[in-house]
């Protein structure tokens, strides 16, 4: 059944809703495991969608998210302002609020944004930022702007999360290098996964991080990635076997700055929707010891997002 967006607007046409009634993970999450990169999606008739955005999904409220967090066994969120609030931030803020303390934020904000405002933004758990580069996404911002932000933040202790496309790198390699905080990179900067992991592309990504130590990576997002697919409806199939190296060689290299996320409710996915429960039994597979997977998904997201516990 087709999920609602409320508020009298209209979904994007040939938009994907989100799976209800994901699996059981059979992969045993470590205890305090956070999900570090999911959102939330109004609901419209609340947190009305952003004019200028490019897409309008269906709505996917706090609490349909933290009835997810508890079915897969996670014990916090991290939450990602979506694009298609813009710099809205309120139902960003409101989840955080009503986790608890359970979840944290990213949040997108403009240079227009006062430092009551930021103050404020903290308060209620937002720690970063996120600076979007994908262009069919959302409009360009200028660096300049982006990098007033960026030291403003900085006093905050927070840090920038960046979206960008693979190709995109060597033109915002000097901006990236030069921002003052932690840079965490979302989804490995999108690799094609069509080309081998030790082949020129992915191995420009990984030179890029270890000359930067101030950057790191979230691991997620095999569905965007792919080009296998997902496994086939018998099971046989191994999900998402082509983005598995990639990963795998970034959480091997890197252990101390990689992170985790479902990315839930998968805004703008075009072929299929994953099952969240396939998605964590994925982890195991990029992952493989309870050392590596305790610091991808306990140890560096609370060192990052929940520093004083």
């Amino acid at each position: 059944m087709s999920k609602p967006v409320s508020g009298g607007f209209t979904k994007t046409p040939g938009w994907l809703d989100w799976y209800t009634g994901p699996s059981k993970p059979s992969f045993q999450l470590p205890p305090g495991a956070v999900d570090a990169h999911c959102h939330v999606f109004g609901p419209g008739a609340q947190f009305p969608y952003a004019p200028e955005r490019k897409y309008t999904p269906c709505d996917a409220s706090k609490e349909q998210l933290f009835a997810l967090r508890d079915h897969l066994g996670f014990a916090r969120n991290v939450i990602v302002q979506a694009t298609c609030h813009g710099a809205d931030n309120r139902a960003l803020v409101d989840a955080c609020l009503a986790s608890g303390g359970r979840a944290r934020g990213v949040a997108t904000v403009r240079r227009s944004v006062s430092d009551a405002e930021l103050q404020a933004l903290h308060a209620a758990g937002v720690r970063g930022v996120r600076f979007n580069f994908v262009k069919r996404l959302v409009d360009f911002t200028p660096k300049e702007e982006l990098l007033e932000i960026a030291q403003r933040i900085q006093a905050l202790g927070w840090h920038v999360v960046v979206y960008f496309e693979a190709a995109d790198l060597p033109e915002l390699w000097d901006f990236f290098s030069a921002l003052p905080t932690p840079v965490v990179v979302d989804h490995m900067g999108r690799p094609d996964v069509s080309q081998p992991v030790d082949g020129p592309g992915f191995e420009l990504f990984l030179k890029f991080m270890r000359q930067h130590p101030h950057v790191w990576c979230k691991v997620s997002c095999p569905e965007r990635l792919s080009l296998a697919g997902p496994p086939a409806l018998d099971g046989q199939a191994a999900p998402y076997r082509d983005v598995r190296p990639f990963a795998r060689r970034v959480v091997e290299q890197f252990p101390e700055r990689v992170l985790w996320g479902t990315d839930w409710p998968h805004p703008n996915l075009k072929d299929h929707m994953p099952d969240d429960g396939l998605l964590v039994d994925f982890i195991a597979h990029i992952a493989p010891t309870p050392e590596l997977q305790r610091k991808l998904l306990v140890d560096n997201p609370m060192r990052l997002y929940w520093p004083d516990e």
